[in-house]
């Protein structure tokens, strides 16, 4: 039997939103799949701890129309879930952040990566972002552990700020089952996202019997993306870029994080640690995988005041913080008004769409707070 969604429905003018301006969003997103550039999508907004918005648009997969319950492919959104986990380690005295990876994963050192702390790992400054895993090592701990030990570094730890589009964070995973004896998979569900109530609605790993709800990921031309689409691929729980969840679940995880660690009574995390892991650890330092500062935090990052933005909406109160999915999505909380906001999508476009989309959407849901 689902359990409730643990947010309760709410008009905008309840939560001291502009309803005008919300469908104004919601109009671009119709726009968007009306000029073919995605088959479906959804977008929820929550504040106060209840939900504001929530709707589907279009389809999830081919002549399948999109549900509310509809699982839609996070990518890199998958990073913070995965980041809090680190957290709630240190929450729990089971690591310090500050320690380095190789003091929790013996063997790491290898290859001149002994100096490497957790802050460095989660602020994509671990030196390493080409490395690569292989699909072997999905199910296979004991080939994960070699793979992310084995990784030979790029440049100095520490001395440039530059993406890790997925080996950071399968280091946390290996450093997950390491420190708790449990894979990622799971230790993510039971100190996460289950004791916030998103069980129903949010995936690290994506089970058998949960896979219909999934949409399919598309390439710009049209074709389902591999191994995406697969049901290895959606069951392997990819720490950073695997995670499927609805708009709403996206946007209670950030209510819990803008809340300072808890959502409906229940909290994962205290209130000093998200503070502590949403602060600006990279000041205005370029990220040189894209070329603008991305203010990085141990996981999110924030809108900070440089004059360009990704994603979090060029008009974001500074301390507004979240994470994007290449192409296709974007969520983040807003720690001044209490908003949280999510946009998930099915189709892997290019920066020069996705950029300005998710600029204008997200610029919109700012511009509705009163």
């Amino acid at each position: 039997m689902t359990a409730p969604f643990p947010m309760q429905d709410a008009t905008p003018a309840e939560l001291g939103l502009d309803a005008s301006r919300l469908e104004r969003l919601c109009d671009r997103i119709e726009a968007d799949i009306a000029a073919g550039h995605h088959p479906g999508a959804q977008v929820a907004v929550a504040r106060h701890g209840r939900i504001a918005l929530f709707r589907t648009f279009g389809q999830a997969r081919q002549g399948v129309a999109a549900r509310p319950d509809t699982l839609w492919l996070l990518y890199s959104n998958t990073k913070v879930i995965t980041a809090a986990a680190l957290w709630a380690l240190a929450e729990d005295g089971l690591i310090r952040l500050t320690d380095t990876v190789a003091q929790h994963l013996p063997g790491f050192e290898a290859h001149g990566k002994g100096g490497i702390t957790f802050i460095q790992l989660l602020t994509h400054q671990a030196g390493f972002p080409s490395a690569e895993v292989p699909a072997t090592a999905w199910e296979d701990p004991a080939i994960l552990r070699e793979v992310v030990c084995s990784f030979p570094l790029e440049w100095e730890p520490g001395s440039f700020v530059r993406y890790h589009p997925a080996t950071a964070h399968w280091v946390a995973a290996a450093v997950i089952r390491a420190v708790t004896g449990e894979d990622h998979r799971a230790y993510i569900r039971r100190r996460i996202i289950a004791p916030l109530g998103l069980g129903d609605e949010l995936f690290v790993g994506l089970p058998a019997e949960e896979q219909a709800r999934a949409a399919d990921m598309h390439d710009v031309d049209g074709t389902v993306r591999m191994p995406e689409g697969s049901a290895a691929g959606r069951a392997a729980g990819i720490p950073g870029g695997g995670g499927y969840g609805t708009a709403r679940a996206m946007a209670g995880f950030y209510q819990a994080l803008v809340n300072g660690g808890s959502l409906n009574g229940q909290r994962i995390l205290s209130r000093r640690m998200v503070a502590y892991a949403i602060r600006n650890y990279t000041a205005d330092r370029l990220d040189d995988y894209n070329g603008v500062a991305m203010h990085r935090g141990l996981g999110p990052h924030l809108r900070g005041e440089t004059p360009l933005a990704r994603g979090l909406g060029a008009i974001a109160h500074p301390r507004t913080f979240g994470h994007g999915g290449v192409g296709s999505s974007y969520c983040w909380g807003d720690p001044d008004s209490g908003v949280s906001f999510a946009f998930l999508s099915n189709t892997r476009q290019t920066d020069e769409f996705h950029g300005p989309r998710m600029d204008t959407i997200s610029t919109l849901a700012h511009t509705a707070i009163i």
